[in-house]
């Protein structure tokens, strides 16, 4: 079983939001009772896709707030520091994979982590699937690698709308039971999104964030739950 009590985690994710839609009631808990230090890289911008063409300046006010709603959501959880980089939004597979790679290496010297939470390999989102194949990279198992853990989330609206055939399924083996509190203070830091909440029966909406953590609960005999896949841990 791994151990999660005081633990360093670093929780590397694609876009603004993705911190919160598939671990956010996790993220809340340990840090209020695991006594966990967990800093949040948000590798992508998250938004200028929404054009034909990238262009950052077109939409320099709304990445403005983007950075507002990151800082208001990290609030919300109580993340001890975020780390936001600028790769295009949805355009991960026309950068060097090295590129992410390095960035990941360098906050993890910085940071030092145990444990790390990142995106399904088997996401929708070409985001998600390049930075799960980073942070694997990232963490190969050398005897100097102090990253022992690597846990995987699933994202709404990303790992559900893969295709059925698809030969890389998100089959949870990992749970973590959260309170109504985890999971309030999750779709509170979702509603800090401006460009990202959606309405019900989107599932980024309030009613479907509970809806999932109930499911997931009902599976596992509790109220509300995450579902996760444990991908590697180590025991020296």
């Amino acid at each position: 079983m791994v151990d999660f009590k005081g633990k360093r985690i670093l929780l590397v994710v694609a876009h603004p939001d993705d911190e919160l839609l598939g671990c956010g009631g996790t993220m809340n808990r340990l840090i209020q009772e695991f006594g966990c230090t967990i800093r949040v890289i948000i590798l992508g911008e998250g938004i200028t896709s929404r054009s034909d063409e990238r262009d950052p300046e077109q939409w320099k006010r709304e990445l403005e707030i983007h950075r507002a709603n990151i800082e208001n959501a990290r609030k919300s959880i109580g993340f001890h520091s975020t780390g936001i980089y600028q790769f295009a939004d949805n355009r991960f597979d026309s950068v060097d994979l090295l590129d992410l790679v390095k960035v990941i290496e360098k906050e993890k010297s910085d940071f030092d982590p145990e444990i790390i939470f990142t995106h399904h390999g088997g996401d929708t989102n070409i985001d998600h699937r390049r930075t799960f194949e980073a942070v694997v990279t990232a963490i190969r198992p050398m005897s100097h690698e102090k990253v022992h853990t690597l846990i995987c989330f699933e994202t709404p609206s990303s790992t559900e709308w893969q295709a059925f055939n698809y030969p890389n399924p998100f089959l949870p083996n990992l749970y973590f039971c959260i309170s109504e509190e985890n999971l309030n203070a999750k779709i509170k830091g979702m509603e800090s999104y401006e460009f990202e909440k959606r309405a019900y029966p989107h599932p980024r909406s309030p009613e479907a964030l509970k809806i999932q953590a109930q499911r997931w609960g009902v599976a596992t005999g509790n109220d509300f739950a995450e579902a996760y896949m444990l991908i590697r841990t180590i025991f020296c």
